[in-house]
C-alpha cells in the first residue's frame, strides 16, 4: 500500500478532504523521523514502536576483490509491532 492508497482510505472512512489527510500524514510522518533522530523511540500502543537498532562494527569480505573491509557501528531505523498486531496478522 502506498501513501496516496493511505492517505485515500482514511478520507473515505472520515470524509475529511484528501489533502487536510494527506497533511496530516506526512506531519505524522515527520514527527516520527525526528524523534527518531533525536534518538528518542516512538510508542504507538496497540500498533508498534518504531526504534533505533545499533549495529556493532564488523569485518566484511567482498569476494570478487578477495578483500576486507571494516563497517563501522551504526543505528537504524526499525519497527517492532505490539502483541495485539502480531496476533492479528497470525489469524
Amino acid at each position: 500500500m502506498t501513501k496516496a492508497e493511505i492517505v485515500n482510505e482514511v478520507a473515505k472512512a472520515t470524509g475529511i478532504e484528501k489533502i487536510a489527510v494527506q497533511n496530516v500524514v506526512e506531519s505524522f510522518m515527520e514527527v516520527v523521523k525526528g524523534s527518531l533522530a533525536n534518538g528518542e523511540p516512538v510508542y504507538l500502543r496497540g500498533f508498534g514502536s518504531f526504534i533505533i537498532k545499533h549495529r556493532a562494527q564488523k569485518a566484511a569480505r567482498n569476494i570478487t576483490k578477495n578483500t576486507t573491509l571494516t563497517i563501522p557501528e551504526h543505528d537504524i531505523p526499525a519497527f517492532k509491532p505490539a502483541k495485539v498486531f502480531i496476533s492479528e496478522l497470525k489469524k
